[in-house]
């Protein structure tokens, strides 16, 4: 029988102290013990279970169970508990730590951690009965599990490492474009060089656009990921050189850069976001209009992302451009952040304090490199 739990409070992303509530209520469950680095200003960190599936292809179950699914595409099993391989090219499906018992009236969205991206693994989460990634629906009671495809390279994962993770909402939460102007004409969101406001373009979130030109003396604007090189093991943090995964790309003689289909690269955004601490954003997906290329893995911007004492941070852009070359240069739109309200604003803000691995980024790698 479907236990009902109280759902107080308004509209809004919850924040860290409501994912904490719930998890004492049993809303939020796992079979290991929740660990206190989980839990983010506004989302909670999802880890790995104990086995990986190779399938024959991605799905979704509609109408069915993911564990009914699986019985049809399970190829063989890899037990994760001590480390495993998984290849470059292949699709994985791992059952989480975590499951949900959703109070009604609270909905979930899960996304890519920030390191997962930068290193091209492409994840999404699947969850019962449902026609969508990502999306957990309102009050959902069942277990989550992780489609995971490294495309770059053949990585080690092992049971417990956080690879996604979840944001729960309550309400209509979304910052409509009005309020968004009203929100950065009275605390600006974007920046120039730490210092000049930006006067932004906005429909539908907040634009943002692409750094192509630099006058730093190492000329460095973005990489590109190398092909066939060695296995990264996803615990060992600062310990991979970058010239052996990475060819760095110098800001160009030229007005513009020409991106290779199905090459991936990082680049840097040309301004500096802030989110205060009653919002929390999301990086959303690029107009197929705009370009055949994806500009993003990693999505949520935590409550306080950039807004320290450096006014605004860098946002780093996973990028893959499809079927043809594309061009692009310096200072052109993008991408776009989503603004969306939170329930209350979490008892602590992304950043230092909280041991947030890009709290002042500027161009950056995931932290498995040595910078």
């Amino acid at each position: 029988m479907k236990k009902t739990i109280a759902a107080p409070g308004g509209a809004g992303v919850l924040p860290v102290q409501e994912l904490k509530r719930l998890a004492a209520q049993k809303a939020i469950t796992a079979s290991a013990p929740l660990a206190k680095g989980q839990f983010q200003p506004s989302s909670l960190d999802l880890r790995l279970g104990t086995t990986a599936y190779r399938i024959r292809s991605s799905f979704l179950p509609q109408r069915r169970t993911v564990a009914a699914m699986l019985k049809e595409l399970k190829m063989y099993e890899i037990d994760l508990r001590g480390g495993a391989i998984l290849e470059r090219g292949n699709v994985y499906l791992i059952p989480l730590l975590e499951r949900l018992a959703l109070p009604d009236g609270v909905r979930g969205r899960t996304n890519p951690k920030s390191s997962t991206g930068r290193l091209d693994i492409f994840t999404r989460v699947i969850s019962d009965n449902s026609h969508r990634f990502e999306d957990i629906q309102e009050g959902y009671h069942g277990g989550l599990y992780l489609e995971v495809v490294p495309r770059s390279f053949t990585v080690k994962a092992r049971t417990g490492l956080a690879l996604n993770q979840l944001r729960l909402f309550r309400g209509a939460t979304v910052v409509d474009d009005a309020a968004l102007a009203r929100m950065h004409s009275r605390a600006p969101l974007l920046f120039r060089d730490g210092v000049k406001k930006v006067s932004p373009l906005i429909s539908g979130g907040l634009f943002l656009s692409i750094e192509t030109h630099t006058t730093q003396p190492h000329r460095r604007i973005g990489y590109m990921a190398k092909k066939n090189s060695t296995v990264i093991d996803l615990d060992r943090v600062g310990r991979y050189q970058v010239r052996d995964f990475w060819e760095p790309i110098e800001s160009p003689h030229e007005d513009f850069l020409i991106l290779e289909p199905e090459e991936f690269y990082i680049f840097a955004s040309k301004e500096r976001v802030r989110v205060p601490l009653d919002c929390a954003a999301e990086m959303v997906e690029f107009d197929a209009g705009s370009g055949e290329l994806r500009t993003h893995y990693a999505g949520f911007f935590d409550s306080g992302f950039g807004d320290g004492p450096v006014r605004g941070t860098k946002a780093v852009l996973e990028v893959r451009p499809h079927d043809v070359p594309f061009r692009v240069e310096d200072g052109q739109l993008f991408f776009k952040l989503r603004y969306e309200r939170m329930a209350a604003a979490p008892a602590v803000g992304y950043g230092r304090s909280i041991g947030s691995n890009y709290f002042n980024q500027g161009l950056k790698l995931s932290k498995h490199f040595a910078e």
